[in-house]
C-alpha cells in the first residue's frame, strides 16, 4: 500500500510542477486507484502484482469510500458558502489584525469593556492637554489601551528637571518639544495608535476648532489660565473634561461634564488659589510617583467613559494623600449662577 501512496504523491507532485489544474490531478490519483482495485478484484490471491501493492480489496475500498465522503464533504460546504448573503459573509477589521488583537486580550476578556468597549477605545478621539508630569502617564496609559486617535497639546520642551516625574521623556530627548518627544514614546509603545502632536500653546482662538476633532479632554496642565479656558471650551462644545492637579504630596480627579448633569470646573473653583496657596511644581516641589499615580487615574477614568464602563468620577472629586496614603471622594455639585454652565450664564 505504501508504495501506491507514494505513487499518488509523485502523480500530485508531477501535476503541481506542470501547472496541471487540481481537477486534473485528482482525475490521474482517481484512475490509479481504480487501476489498483482492478488488479486486487480480477488477479487471484498471492499474485506478484497484488502483493506490490499491498494490502486486500477491503482495504482499498475502505480507503476510497473515505475518499469519496471527503470529497462530497468539500463539494457540500464549496455550495452552502455560494449561498450565504453577501451581507452577511465574514469580513475581518480591516485595520484590527490579529496582533491587535492579542495585544488587547486582556481588556476583552474583562466584563465590563469586552470586544464592543474596545471597539469604541479604538474608534475615540482624545486629546490631552499638557505632555508634564500628568499627560505623560495619561497618554502611555491611553496608547497601551488602545485608544485609537490621541492629541496631545503643549508648548514647552523637555529640561532635565522634568526627568523626575515626566517619565515619558528622556535624556536624550533634553531640549525638543514635549509633544515629539511624546510622539515617539507613544508611536514605540502602541504603532496601532494615531498620535497628533500640536507644539503650540493652547489659545482662545483655537480651542473650540481644535475641541471639535475629539470626543474627549484631559487636562493635566499646572497653568490656572490653560485650566479655564479648557473647562469653558469643554462646555460649549458638551465634551467630558477629565482633569487633575498635583502638589508636592497630593493630588486630586473629577469629570466635568454638565451635560451629563456634573458641575463644571468653574462650579467647583469659581476663583483661582491667591497667589502662594497653590504652589508650582517648581515653587513647591513634587513627588516623583505622584503624577505617576494621578495620570493612570487620568486614563483609567478616560477608559470608563469610552468604554461606558463602570461609574466615572461625575459629581464626585477623588483625593489623594500619598504622604498618608489617604484617599478620599466628595461631592461636587453643579452652581446654578455658575457663568460658564448655570442657568444665569
Amino acid at each position: 500500500m505504501a508504495l501506491v501512496l507514494a505513487l499518488a504523491v509523485f502523480l500530485w507532485f508531477i501535476g503541481s510542477r506542470m501547472n496541471m489544474p487540481v481537477s486534473a490531478r485528482l482525475l490521474m490519483i482517481g484512475l490509479l486507484y481504480v487501476a489498483v482495485m482492478a488488479v486486487h478484484v480480477a488477479l487471484p490471491e498471492g499474485h506478484a502484482l497484488r502483493e506490490a501493492t499491498g494490502g486486500s480489496a477491503g482495504e482499498w475500498a475502505v480507503l476510497g469510500l473515505l475518499g469519496a465522503v471527503v470529497w462530497v464533504y468539500s463539494k457540500g460546504l464549496a455550495q452552502l458558502r455560494k449561498r450565504v448573503l453577501p451581507e452577511n459573509r465574514a469580513k475581518a477589521a480591516p485595520s484590527t489584525s490579529s496582533a491587535e488583537l492579542e495585544r488587547n486580550a486582556r481588556h476583552i476578556v474583562l466584563r465590563e469593556i469586552g470586544g464592543p468597549g474596545q471597539k469604541r477605545l479604538k474608534e475615540a478621539r482624545v486629546l490631552v492637554v499638557g505632555a508634564g508630569g500628568l499627560g505623560a502617564p495619561a497618554l502611555q496609559y491611553l496608547c497601551a489601551a488602545g485608544v485609537g486617535t490621541i492629541g496631545v497639546i503643549d508648548d514647552d520642551v523637555v529640561e532635565n528637571s522634568n526627568l523626575q516625574r515626566q517619565v515619558i521623556h528622556t535624556d536624550e530627548r533634553i531640549g525638543m518639544p514635549k509633544v515629539f518627544s511624546a510622539e515617539i514614546a507613544l508611536t514605540a509603545q502602541n504603532p496601532f495608535v494615531t498620535v497628533r502632536p500640536y507644539h503650540r500653546r493652547l489659545t482662545a482662538d483655537i480651542v473650540d476648532d481644535l475641541f471639535t476633532d475629539y470626543d474627549l479632554i484631559l487636562d493635566g496642565t499646572d497653568d490656572v489660565e490653560t485650566r479655564y479656558l479648557v473647562n469653558e471650551a469643554a462646555v460649549r462644545a458638551e465634551l467630558p473634561l477629565v482633569s487633575a492637579a498635583i502638589s508636592q504630596w497630593e493630588g486630586q480627579i473629577s469629570i466635568f461634564d454638565p451635560s451629563r448633569g456634573a458641575p463644571c470646573y468653574a462650579c467647583v473653583f469659581p476663583e483661582a488659589a491667591a497667589p502662594g496657596l497653590a504652589p508650582s511644581c517648581a515653587e513647591g516641589g513634587v513627588l516623583g510617583p505622584l503624577p505617576g499615580v494621578v495620570g493612570a487615574m487620568m486614563a483609567v477614568e478616560a477608559i470608563k467613559l469610552l468604554a461606558n464602563a463602570g461609574e466615572p468620577l461625575l459629581g464626585r472629586m477623588m483625593i489623594y494623600d500619598a504622604l498618608y496614603a489617604d484617599t478620599r471622594t466628595i461631592t461636587v455639585k453643579p452652581r446654578p449662577d455658575c457663568p460658564v454652565c448655570g442657568k444665569s450664564g
